[in-house]
């Protein structure tokens, strides 16, 4: 995931402050890194984001500027840290039972072992401005009912498609069924034109064809309970993998794809961006990146959801995707959650006018210029489900397995029963 949006690799006074200080005080030195009140009633946050590039690596410093001149009593101590970086001092802090007051999570699988170990301030009872935010967005945080982390940008995966090289291959309509899909395929290549950009590299992914025909064939309740089960090996998951192995029995991906990378020079986001391939499965950050990687395709790219799959439980307005928040450390100054209100919500224009982020409070997806992201922030409103990247959803050892076994599928080293099997072991193992 990349840095500036999902992990590839991406707000006003609060009322019923009483009830925040007197369980924030109370917690207050219970292990936390970060700042705190000093003798003269200054109060320092620690503060821990990703935004090394940007639009956040300008705005970020802007809004945190802005709420420290509105309260002279507070300083923010800023850590902006690449992707990696940030994961692997993330890590390392957690280890040692310490955590900055305010720091970067995706949610899932991570702050769910954040919140086992007693290190996250559970927000559920603080935050009585939640109805403001879009239920999608706060999905990924939420913990048996309840919530360890506040949105500040939400997104899903989807297909981004190149309209010219549809029309070419006499592909009339964006393929609305999985059947559709493997026939629009086939019209391609039938066009001289490569269907698909994969880094088959980099693994992540791949793991997104898998998971969304999991959703779609198994639904997302079965996804939910392997969870807890630990069990992978249910038949709609295997069927999915036959599935993904339909397609790659196809051969769509671009030549060499089991050694490209993603945002590299050649890779997944250049072939698509330069026209060299007609389609790629990727989250809202696709369009920015192909234009980083080579070229913008402007109005002859499009976007349309992943396939429904004949017989399958699943429905079209089930999503697959992520997005950034942050988590407050148990003891936290009730400042911080302060800090957190004003950064989403008085700052929502500023984060959707920077064009790097896509909407988490209600009806601010309408304030959206940028037609390509407007059409997957429309269709997060309309969600029926949501279902966390699989690689943050579980523990970390799962989604390494998902993201490995997958790419032997697509590589053809493993059978969809292979895929599921290793899975569960892993799963088993955590």
């Amino acid at each position: 995931m990349v840095s500036t949006t999902p992990s590839r690799r991406s707000f006003l006074t609060f009322a019923g402050m009483t009830a925040l200080s007197v369980s924030m005080t109370a917690a207050c030195g219970s292990g936390g890194s970060g700042g705190g009140a000093a003798a003269d009633g200054k109060v320092t946050i620690d503060w821990w984001n990703i935004a090394t590039t940007e639009p956040g690596k300008s705005l970020f410093p802007e809004i945190s500027t802005a709420f420290t001149k509105a309260h002279p009593k507070i300083a923010i101590n800023t850590t902006s840290l690449e992707n990696e970086a940030f994961k692997s001092k993330l890590t390392a802090t957690t280890s040692s039972g310490k955590l900055p007051d305010v720091y970067q999570t995706w949610g899932g699988g991570v702050l769910q072992q954040q919140v086992d170990a007693g290190l996250v301030e559970d927000l559920t009872d603080l935050i009585d401005w939640s109805d403001e935010l879009t239920p999608v967005s706060l999905q990924a945080y939420q913990i048996d009912g309840r919530t360890y982390a506040i949105p500040y940008d939400v997104g899903m995966v989807g297909f981004w498609y190149n309209k010219k090289l549809f029309a070419k291959a006499g592909v009339t309509a964006p393929p609305a069924t999985w059947a559709e899909f493997l026939d629009a395929v086939e019209k391609l290549k039938a066009a001289g034109v490569t269907p698909i950009a994969l880094a088959g590299k980099e693994k992540w992914p791949g793991h997104y064809y898998w998971a969304y025909l999991a959703m779609r064939v198994a639904g997302l309740s079965a996804l939910q309970k392997a969870a807890t089960s630990k069990d992978f090996t249910d038949p709609g998951f295997v069927k999915a993998g036959a599935h993904l192995k339909e397609l790659v029995d196809l051969q769509p991906f671009q030549p060499g794809f089991l050694g490209a990378g993603y945002a590299t020079p050649g890779g997944q986001a250049a072939s698509m961006g330069n026209g060299k391939a007609a389609m790629e499965l990727m989250g809202q950050w696709g369009p920015s990146v192909q234009k980083d990687a080579g070229a913008d395709l402007g109005a002859d790219l499009g976007f349309f959801p992943f396939p429904t799959v004949d017989g399958g439980v699943g429905r079209a307005g089930e999503v697959f995707g992520g997005g950034n928040g942050f988590a407050l450390r148990k003891g936290a100054p009730k400042e911080a959650l302060d800090f957190l209100k004003f950064f989403v919500l008085d700052n929502q224009s500023k984060l959707l006018a920077s064009n790097g982020y896509l909407p988490v409070v209600k009806g601010a997806e309408s304030r959206l210029t940028d037609a390509r992201k407007k059409v997957v922030a429309d269709a997060l409103v309309k969600a029926t489900g949501f279902q966390l990247f699989l690689d943050q959803a579980y523990p970390p050892a799962v989604g390494q397995e998902v993201n490995d076994s997958v790419a032997d599928l697509i590589a053809g080293r493993k059978t969809p029963e292979q895929v599921t099997a290793a899975i569960t072991e892993a799963a088993k193992s955590a």
